[in-house]
């Protein structure tokens, strides 16, 4: 991996799993809030995931879109990489989590027997960074990580349905973020044109435990509820996460904090949206600014 992309991700809290691979490993925020006693995540909330105890990693930085509202750096954008294999990632995981948490055990705010549990991971997010579909034995790793008795959450941006059909994560998250192709080309920036496929793989969601996620961006996105909802009924998938574009990292060289909207913007979208389709609004959360759709049953 190029070495000053290595670098700047490094100062960023990554923990590579190799040297020369770009799997890697990253906390996020309510990883580290759980750990000190604090709110967890909505994940928690929706679907009862315990925050400290969740690794948030990627097999590969490779992705074929370059969204406008995404935090990565596509100034540091992987070009070549070593893929690191399947057993090789499971392996270290724990290792690598352990690492990057290692500044947590003397902290006055983190109870011994919580930072003990965060070293024992139950649940893995294969949402850190890039596109995991990019990874060639993605369906391995997953199938590797289920054996060992994680929750597995596989997000996905959709592009690649040949790979997600193989894939059998405990939920499986597809982005759809356009209730039409030519905003998908405008926002999402794909390296080809896969609106049709993105739509082959929201299908492939009726079979199995699934959430459309759709971010948000105020004056690019936030139109055609009917055409969302026209979509979500579609697929078959039983959550839909409606979530607000939040104003964090390097999505700031691309737009501005008024591209944010409010969480009652959010709510009042996913109203319109329930009005055309077969969901229902089930829970919310303000502070990340997401609702959760499920689907009658």
């Amino acid at each position: 991996m190029h070495s000053e992309a290595c670098k700047a991700l490094k100062k960023q809290g990554y923990q590579f799993i190799t040297p020369n691979s770009s799997a890697a490993v990253k906390p996020c925020m309510w990883n580290k809030r759980a750990l000190r006693g604090g709110e967890m995540c909505y994940k928690a909330q929706f679907y009862g995931i315990e925050s400290h105890r969740c690794v948030q990693m990627t097999p590969t930085l490779k992705c074929n879109q370059q969204c406008l509202f995404c935090w990565r750096s596509f100034e540091h954008e992987v070009v070549e990489e070593e893929e690191c294999p399947p057993d090789v990632i499971i392996e270290n995981l724990r290792r690598v989590q352990k690492k990057a948490l290692s500044g947590y055990k003397v902290s006055p705010y983190v109870a011994p027997e919580r930072f003990a549990e965060a070293l024992d991971p139950t649940m893995v997010a294969i949402s850190l960074s890039g596109e995991p579909t990019c990874y060639s034995r993605l369906p391995e790793l997953v199938d590797g990580l289920n054996a060992e008795g994680y929750t597995t959450f596989l997000v996905s941006n959709g592009t690649r349905p040949d790979v997600l059909a193989r894939c059998r994560p405990y939920q499986t998250y597809v982005s759809l973020d356009a209730p039409d192709r030519e905003t998908y080309l405008s926002l999402c920036r794909p390296k080809e044109d896969y609106w049709d496929r993105i739509h082959e793989s929201l299908a492939g969601l009726r079979e199995r435990r699934s959430a459309i996620r759709t971010t948000v961006v105020r004056g690019y996105n936030d139109f055609s509820p009917e055409g969302y909802a026209a979509i979500y009924q579609d697929s078959g998938a039983r959550f839909v996460e409606v979530k607000g574009y939040m104003y964090l990292g390097y999505s700031r060289n691309r737009l501005q904090r008024e591209q944010m909207p409010e969480h009652r913007e959010i709510r009042a979208f996913s109203e319109k949206i329930a009005e055309h389709c077969d969901y229902v609004i089930r829970d919310e959360s303000p502070v990340s600014r997401v609702v959760c759709l499920e689907r009658k049953i």
